[in-house]
């Protein structure tokens, strides 16, 4: 019986501390009963420590004094040695080990349960509880160690990288929902300026042109809204939106002044601005559109909601390689990629892994690594990756080639 008790305080232990406290927690909010008191003990690991452990060595010492006295007098005086071998294997294996592994196995199947037992024998051990808690935490002050319990721990939360991992290994999300859930925590790692439309591919209403050309364009346009700008963007006047502009169309009224009075104030954000912070400030701003800047006021791109989602639920393409205009498959298996492309465009396109933490453009990046402009066609390794230039023009990198490089593997 006392072995059985040993067993129950052992499997008890490991059972607790063992619990998922996210789960606990989870199954709490559900109204679970034992999930609750589990909970409401394991806010005071001390006093539960303190009832187990006073229940657990109780029954071994008291099953030690009983076995001595049954040694003694079934074996006489060799039964005095021999009572502490045998009870040591018998409580290693059966009150010790053998629970402890179980519970391990099973926390919630033995911890739940528990809970309504350990729940009373807390209260009617209180006073002896204290006591003990009382001692123990005094030893540890000495030692430097301040107990806290489960309330002002901050053990339990876990950082954005835990929760990854947690997302990744330990939760039963998988395929579309597991790559939402990891992009998402990854918002705070990507700025604006990675995921921009770049300046000289913004598209927008100059208020410079002939009437005729600005109505060809907006009844060709394939965007919602459109920057309207005098000469260049960053004189830029407004936003339009296409929807507005229609009417006029239909009636056909369309003039500059009233493509000015529907436009409405353009947005602006800083280039080094994360997606999560400016999704928020889309949230709050109550827009979708905004105008990227960077430090000295001069707009280098244009970033949407819709940009900001992509990176969320993935690109609104079947296949973003074959549907990008600036990266075209060849037939040798190379690919030929326009410079202005950018490198997490193109590392998402073709799931490869060129270096993201400096140039944000391929030309960027090619010029960084060679550390000058090229006069002549080169061909370079880059991170893995066979690097054919093309087309240089304008002090810039128009095209290149781009191929993995095959891992070749040389018997030693």
């Amino acid at each position: 019986l006392l072995v059985i008790v040993s067993a129950y305080f052992s499997g008890s232990e490991t059972a607790m501390m063992a619990l998922n406290r996210y789960r606990l927690r989870h199954l709490s909010r559900e109204g679970h009963g034992g999930a609750v008191r589990a909970r409401k003990l394991l806010e005071r690991p001390d006093r539960l420590l303190g009832v187990i452990l006073i229940g657990n060595n109780l029954a071994n010492f008291t099953a030690a004094s009983l076995a001595t006295l049954l040694a003694l007098e079934l074996l006489g005086d060799p039964g005095i040695a021999a009572a502490p071998i045998i009870c040591t294997i018998v409580f290693l294996v059966f009150a010790e080990a053998a629970p402890k592994t179980i519970a391990a196995i099973f926390p919630e199947r033995i911890a739940l349960p528990s809970s309504y037992l350990l729940k009373p024998l807390l209260w009617v051990t209180f006073p002896l509880v204290w006591l003990v808690n009382a001692i123990a935490n005094s030893l540890l002050l000495l030692l430097g160690v301040t107990p806290k319990n489960e309330k002002t721990r901050d053990d339990d939360h876990l950082s954005p990288e835990e929760l990854r991992t947690v997302v990744n290994e330990g939760s039963k999300l998988y395929g579309h929902r597991q790559d939402m859930m990891l992009s998402v925590l990854d918002l705070d790692k990507v700025t604006v300026d990675d995921i921009m439309v770049p300046r000289a591919e913004i598209i927008g209403i100059d208020l410079e042109d002939d009437m005729d050309e600005i109505v060809t364009q907006i009844r060709a346009v394939q965007h919602t809204r459109l920057p309207v700008f005098q000469e260049n963007i960053d004189k830029v006047v407004g936003m339009l939106h296409i929807r507005n502009a229609a009417k006029f169309l239909i009636d056909g009224q369309l003039s500059k002044d009233a493509l000015l009075r529907e436009t409405s104030e353009p947005y602006f954000v800083l280039e080094n601005t994360s997606l999560q912070t400016q999704l928020i400030n889309f949230q709050r701003e109550k827009q979708r559109i905004a105008l990227v800047v960077d430090e000295y006021g001069d707009i280098q791109g244009i970033v949407t909601i819709e940009d900001i989602l992509e990176e969320i639920v993935g690109d609104f393409t079947t296949n973003l390689a074959d549907a990008s205009v600036d990266i075209l498959p060849q037939a040798d298996g190379t690919w030929l990629i326009d410079g202005s492309a950018t490198v997490r465009h193109i590392n998402k396109a073709l799931d490869w892994s060129l270096p993201i933490d400096g140039a944000k453009t391929l030309n960027g990046l090619i010029t960084d690594y060679l550390e000058t402009i090229p006069d002549l066609n080169v061909c370079f390794t880059l991170s893995g990756y066979r690097v054919e230039l093309v087309q240089i023009q304008d002090n810039m990198i128009r095209m290149a080639k781009l191929s993995e490089v095959p891992i070749t593997i040389v018997d030693p």
